[in-house]
């Protein structure tokens, strides 16, 4: 579910008869199309938006526009308004983003306007995007939304900006490269010959030329002021006579022409006025609704049209004139005027009841929070079905709450937990617990009932979310049982993201089985609801758990599913996603794929900020370099991930840390260290591994046979599959051959199905040796050919030394030859610099030559590089 989109936002305005054409002004802009952006800034009255809507019209490019006001500094809000205009160009332009609208917390905004920018670049005409009255925008994620799209504009698009005030843009730096255009108030405003078309021509006073003189003096071309004086000397017997006075004597000019506006109205178009200017746009029906029209009265559409025949400052805002707006200098003495009289009130309750009979539940919202009805603005939040909170509204809803008293907070628990909820939503964790107590205690004044119990299932249930960011699994159980022991069976939005969340405990805890049917349960659930965010969660949970079973072929169409629903939508999702399909690209030896895959994940992982998304990346990208040979790659990845676990607190992932850890040191020929991190986090198969490099065979058997037994028991067939393949090198290395060949079956027939490839040719040659044999006996002979063909053909040379070089002296080699120096080889390696001369000197004594440039050659000659 989303929230409706006013089409009203997005209408180009149509050059008006009463537009006085500038030629001067369009012609600035035509030759501004080569540069990346228009500036076009004064205060209100000065005809932006006109000049805007009269050049489009005639400049032969394609155009989107959008009008912008105070209730768009809601990132989400705005990012849907924006892809709405885009679509008015391009139809299926930004999926992505409306994917990442919906999600608990907005990703940075950069990570959103890539895919988008990316999706413009790729279209085949570029157009003209105007964002007129920018400066309601106070919002910094957007102004950095903005910010970006504008350095990265793809070629060919031009982006317009009308304001009253500049943005926070480097307009300095983009007046320097010659990449903008300015029209300011000097510009903008009226000459005398302008003026004098206007006022005489389009307004139709016939004033002599002194009269236009000096109200273009007066009023210093502003046009708005110049329309409102005009439309006061409107019929006027002495309407020179009228101007000489204006210009004389009266410093505040726009109150002055407001009550000479309102006065000379007649009293029905005067309460119109007044009572439509709470409205930020307006259609005959919402004005009837608002005024409580009666019977005999003409109606509001009819009103609307001769207010716009009148030229009152009315602003049509489709081709049909069914939606108007005010212009806003207008709108705001309008609302001052009725702040004077009264009953805003009133006017905001029957605004709120048309929007929630016309489906349009956050514009309801907002009216009823400006009417003060706490009561109805607490039920629109609550939705038909599905909160506004889960529909990219918790901005505008945590605004309204900040704004309530404290009283009226602890008298609502309703409130509170709403409170709690989007403080939750927007990723202010630390701030949510005390709201919920505060909850707690109102409810305790309360009488029990269906609702109270309601809200405690839903306290729990946010407490079990918050635990799941602190991956807390019997929290997360203790919470997740509560809330839906109290939740009300029709609270489905609730009810299925504290299933998901229950799903991730189970996986904490191990039970996989379990997890995968609460994953499988929400998902379906939440896609049958609407609740985007926890489909696309449980998605990711029922994939990682179907990778556990080995289950690729499923895991590799659930990850997919993801990518659908979420587009290019820089959530966890996306970075989660990708990263399991790379990980399934990397076991079947898809190496190139696995690579995209990553690259994909790892693009955004760093903007999500407070996870654990690129320290994953790190891991794997580890895992990856080893496959291509670069251990120093692989080294620096691992580095990279330590780090990253030491800053963040990671503690979590410290197994897999150690585990490769443990394999690099094996690489390295270290057998102290790798039996140190295997010892330390208690890693039996990688304690096994060290046993076989040490050729202790039956003590590699003996840790290996319990953990695979054990693994089959708990139904952990990744495991399993692990500890058989290792199993079977012991049992070959011990002479065992028969027993060796039975597990590598069992291994064979448990990674056939998925199309495990990696989990073999990982282990080397001890490995190929025993396929081989398998491929003698028969055993799976497709599949095992294929497992042999996946095997490196080049088998390195032994070393022609009397020592020979480790593994690291040849890292070091390496770089070396590739001429970096002894410091970037220390921050390559991320080695002490002292310890890359150590390397150096060893080099040099075990090849016997005196420099570098003689242990590269040296090097050469013996294959060694």
């Amino acid at each position: 579910m989303s929230i409706p989109i006013l089409s009203t936002k997005l209408y180009i305005p149509s050059p008006r008869s009463q537009a006085v054409r500038r030629p001067r002004l369009t012609e600035r802009l035509d030759a501004g199309l080569s540069r990346k952006l228009t500036l076009i800034s004064a205060s209100a009255g000065f005809g932006k938006t006109t000049l805007a809507g009269q050049w489009l019209a005639g400049c032969g490019r394609p155009a989107a526009w959008l009008s912008l006001d105070e209730g768009d500094n809601d990132p989400a809000r705005f990012l849907a308004y924006l892809v709405a205009a885009l679509r008015t160009v391009a139809p299926n332009i930004g999926e992505s983003v409306l994917g990442v609208l919906q999600s608990p917390q907005l990703p940075p905004i950069e990570a959103v306007m890539t895919p988008l920018i990316n999706e413009m670049s790729a279209l085949a005409t570029p157009f003209i995007l105007v964002l007129d009255d920018y400066h309601a925008i106070e919002s910094e994620p957007i102004h950095k939304a903005i910010l970006f799209l504008l350095e990265h504009l793809p070629p060919g698009w031009h982006l317009v900006v009308a304001t009253r005030k500049d943005p926070s843009f480097p307009l300095s730096k983009l007046r320097v490269r010659d990449q903008l255009t300015e029209l300011r108030v000097s510009d903008l405003r009226f000459n005398h010959a302008e003026a004098s078309l206007f006022l005489n021509r389009a307004m139709d006073l016939d004033l002599s030329p002194e009269s236009v003189a000096l109200l273009e003096a007066r009023t210093e071309g502003w046009i708005a002021a110049l329309q409102l004086a005009a439309i006061s000397a409107r019929g006027r017997q002495d309407a020179d006579g009228f101007v000489r006075d204006f210009t004389g004597n009266h410093p505040h000019v726009v109150d002055y022409l407001i009550e000479e506006v309102l006065q000379r109205q007649p009293e029905n178009v005067q309460k119109f006025l007044l009572g439509t200017s709470v409205l930020e746009r307006m259609c005959g029906s919402l004005c009837d609704a608002v005024l409580g029209r009666k019977e005999g009265e003409p109606a509001g559409q009819t009103v609307l049209r001769s207010l716009e025949q009148a030229n009152l400052f009315v602003v049509p805002l489709d081709d049909e004139r069914r939606w108007y707006r005010y212009h806003h200098l207008f709108a705001e003495l309008l609302q001052r005027r009725l702040r004077q009289v009264g009953g805003e009130a009133e006017l905001h309750g029957r605004a709120s009841v048309w929007y929630e009979e016309e489906g349009f539940e956050l514009e309801a919202f907002r009216h009823a929070a400006a009417a003060g009805d706490v009561d109805r603005a607490e039920r629109l939040i609550e939705g038909r079905g599905m909160p506004l909170l889960f529909r990219g509204a918790a901005v505008p809803v945590l605004d309204w709450l900040k704004s309530l008293p404290e009283p009226e907070l602890s008298a609502r628990p309703g409130l509170g937990v709403m409170y709690a909820s989007a403080m939750l939503f927007v990723g202010r964790l630390a701030d949510v617990e005390p709201r919920l107590q505060s909850a707690e205690a109102a409810l305790q004044l309360t009488e029990p009932d269906d609702r109270g119990r309601d809200l405690i299932g839903h306290i729990a249930s946010i407490r079990a979310t918050i635990a799941v960011a602190m991956h807390q699994a019997d929290v997360i159980m203790e919470q997740s049982r509560r809330a839906l022991d109290h939740l009300h069976p029709d609270n489905l939005p609730v009810r299925t993201a504290t299933t998901w969340a229950l799903g991730y405990a189970y996986q904490l805890l191990g039970d996989r089985a379990a997890s995968g049917r609460a994953y499988a349960e929400a998902l379906a659930v939440s896609e049958k609801i609407g609740h985007y965010i926890v489909a696309v969660m449980s998605g990711i949970g029922l994939g990682s758990v179907q990778e556990e079973a080995n289950r690729l072929e499923l895991a590799e169409v659930t990850y997919r599913g993801v990518l659908q629903k979420a587009g290019d939508a820089p959530l966890p999702a996306f970075c989660e996603a990708h990263l399991g399909l790379a990980r399934i690209g990397y076991q079947r030896n898809e190496l190139d794929a696995a690579w995209r895959h990553w690259q994909a994940s790892a693009r955004f992982a760093p903007l999500l900020e407070s996870t654990d998304r690129a320290l994953a990346c790190e891991l794997f990208l580890f895992r990856l370099k080893l496959a291509q040979g670069d251990e120093a790659g692989a080294s620096a990845a691992l580095a990279k991930a330590e780090l990253l676990a030491g800053q963040h607190g990671f503690s979590h992932r410290l197994s897999e840390i150690a585990a490769a850890r443990a394999e690099l040191s094996l690489r390295e020929g270290d057998l102290k260290a790798a039996a140190e991190s295997a010892r330390s986090h208690e890693l039996p198969l990688w304690q096994a591994r060290v046993c076989l490099a040490q050729g202790d065979w039956p003590a590699a058997a003996a840790l290996l046979e319990p953990l695979r037994l054990r693994m089959k028991e708990l139904g952990w067939e990744d495991e399993r599959l692990r500890a058989t393949v290792v199993e079977a090198l012991a049992r070959a290395g011990a002479g065992d051959g028969e027993l060796a060949m039975s597990l590598l079956r069992d291994a064979l027939a448990m990674a056939e199905p998925g199309g495990f490839v990696r989990i073999f040719v990982d282990e080397g040659e001890a490995m190929k040796r025993l396929l081989s044999e398998a491929q003698k006996r028969g055993i799976k002979r497709g599949y095992v050919a294929k497992l042999l063909a996946a095997f490196p053909s080049d088998i390195p040379k032994a070393q022609p030394l009397i020592e020979p070089l480790s593994e690291r002296e040849l890292e070091v080699l390496r770089l070396v030859a590739q001429g970096l120096s002894n410091q970037e080889i220390s921050e390559r390696l991320f080695l002490a610099l002292s310890s890359v001369k150590g390397h150096n000197r060893n080099i040099f004594d075990k090849l016997q030559v005196q420099r570098r440039t003689e242990a590269v050659a040296r090097a050469r000659e013996l294959g060694l590089l």
